[in-house]
């Protein structure tokens, strides 16, 4: 994704997220940390943008910070190829585990993050503002971390 993109991502993004959907300017705001800590991607379909999807990272830890797609192209496979895209950017980037929040009523983005081995890890009460819909919060290991410090053998 590049600044270019924004006006239709911020188009998309308010009318998939009526009720809470960021600003052009929080959008903005991600893109500039593009590549240091973020990475932003759309997919297109005959030409169009018809998804988006944000990974932040930093630290052994990353956050999907977003997947939307058009109404019309659910179902299609371009949610899956966005979090598939998001999920390998984390590996290249060495992280641990990949968190993410969704909401408690969206049971088709529940069931994709679900067949993507995340496991509900809690909830966010009324996280989502202002509908007060929690968020599931949900996380998939990617690798085990290395034992650090010191063990004690027994003799």
């Amino acid at each position: 994704m590049t600044g270019a993109d924004l006006p239709v991502v911020h188009r998309l993004e308010q009318s998939l997220f009526p009720e809470d959907a960021w600003s052009e300017e929080m959008l903005n705001t991600e893109l500039a940390d593009q590549p240091r800590t973020r990475h932003y991607v759309v997919a297109e379909a005959s030409g169009e943008i018809v998804g988006y999807a944000g990974l932040a990272a930093a630290g052994g830890q990353a956050d999907v910070q977003t997947i939307g797609v058009r109404a019309d192209q659910r179902g299609s496979g371009i949610g899956a190829a966005l979090l598939t895209e998001l999920l390998d950017e984390a590996v290249r980037r060495n992280s641990e585990a990949v968190f993410l929040e969704v909401r408690a009523d969206n049971d088709g983005a529940r069931r994709l993050y679900e067949r993507f081995g995340f496991d509900r890890v809690g909830v966010r009460k009324r996280y989502y503002q202002p509908s007060d819909v929690d968020a599931i919060v949900m996380c998939r290991k990617l690798r085990t971390r290395p034992p650090m410090g010191f063990s004690r053998e027994s003799k």
